[in-house]
């Protein structure tokens, strides 16, 4: 009984610092449900920056984003295609720009957790906008 207890503490120790290790910062563009939405996902796993995933429209088309270095206050994310944006942190918000597509968005954090009671919490998922900057700066400034 007393090794089963030992196991199960041990268990619960290791998952839940695992878990803890990974966080992701969320910013979107527009409207959730709606054509015009935009979504980008910075992912932070064991102290590293991970993957960046960029959802699109009303369905959250995804899409697997590289990151492509630093570039003077900012940095580089790859499409698949080599279409390439750059990403400016101004305050708390993110300036998304492709100057040869004449494309400019400012990306805003999104709250992913319950709203009124009615949904799931988050757990790896920035809870301000706050952390998602300090994740973007930390990890993706490197």
């Amino acid at each position: 009984m007393r090794r089963s207890f030992f196991v199960l503490i041990a268990i619960l120790f290791i998952g839940g610092t695992a878990y803890a290790q990974t966080k992701v910062a969320n910013y979107s563009y527009g409207k959730p449900g709606t054509d015009t939405y935009e979504q980008l996902s910075f992912w932070v796993k064991d102290g590293k920056k991970s993957s960046i995933d960029y959802n699109y429209g009303r369905d959250r088309k995804e899409v697997k984003l590289r990151y492509a270095g630093r570039y003077e206050a900012s940095f580089k994310v790859q499409f698949p295609n080599n279409t390439t944006l750059t990403v400016n942190p101004k305050g708390t918000t993110l300036i998304v720009v492709n100057t040869k597509s004449n494309y400019a968005k400012t990306f805003v954090w999104e709250y992913e957790g319950p709203v009124n009671g009615i949904g799931t919490f988050c757990d790896v998922c920035a809870q301000d906008e706050k952390e998602a900057m300090r994740l973007i700066r930390t990890y993706y400034f490197r």
